[in-house]
């Protein structure tokens, strides 16, 4: 059984949001978000908009379906579109190749990490670990909150949430799924999309805002 713990136990502190990006012409929603090293992707339900962080400009638009989590591994996008995910080549758009998504259309989060997909479950409170070539389930993580988007970074795995008007950015033990960290972001301010720069910040979608937002990565304890 996975064990759980109670937020007032958790290391909390106010999310820092450190610069907000949009809302963007013709994107009314924020769903996935993923960082390919310079650009920011994020899914708007038809098209991913590839965003320069420094100046918040859209730099590229690819015509795809992405309703939910994006994910980069280097050299392919992956993105999930109702109940499948699609690679896709980020120089043409053009679809690769496509898995069935293990919510079959409830999924939510989406990332690359150790030669893996992660797939955030919302209403199942679950990452599911997933074979980029087969969509084979290889293990699976329990949250204790609805899972939103989903990040690695340093080996720490981050989850978003989004409950009502309530919404945090959460490190979990990827073992047992206990969480390790909160950061609690704004009453109403919500967190769709997650993913990291690698660095010291994460990218969140705002969902129907339409907004995409940096937030401050805390230090790591040593």
């Amino acid at each position: 059984m996975t064990m759980k713990t109670t937020p007032a136990l958790v290391p909390a502190s106010a999310a820092e949001i450190v610069r907000e990006y949009g809302p963007f012409a013709g994107a009314g929603q924020i769903h996935g978000i993923t960082h390919d090293g310079e650009r920011v992707w994020a899914a708007t339900g038809a098209k991913l908009l590839a965003i320069d962080p420094a100046s918040g400009a859209v730099a590229r638009t690819l015509e795809v379906a992405c309703d939910a989590g994006s994910a980069f591994d280097g050299t392919h996008l992956y993105q999930i579109a109702e109940a499948r995910i699609d690679k896709i080549d980020p120089a043409s758009g053009r679809v690769m190749a496509s898995i069935p998504a293990p919510g079959h259309g409830r999924d939510s989060g989406l990332a690359w990490a150790d030669g893996s997909l992660w797939v955030g479950q919302y209403r199942d409170r679950k990452i599911h670990r997933i074979d980029p070539a087969t969509g084979a389930i290889l293990r699976t993580i329990e949250s204790n909150r609805f899972v939103t988007g989903v990040t690695w970074v340093d080996g720490e795995l981050w989850h978003g949430t989004w409950e009502g008007d309530e919404s945090d950015i959460r490190r979990i033990d990827p073992q047992s799924g206990v969480v390790l960290e909160l950061l609690q972001m704004p009453q109403g301010v919500g967190v769709s999309g997650l993913e990291s720069d690698g660095a010291d910040l994460f990218y969140a979608g705002g969902g129907a805002s339409g907004k995409l937002r940096a937030v401050r990565r805390p230090a790591r304890r040593n």
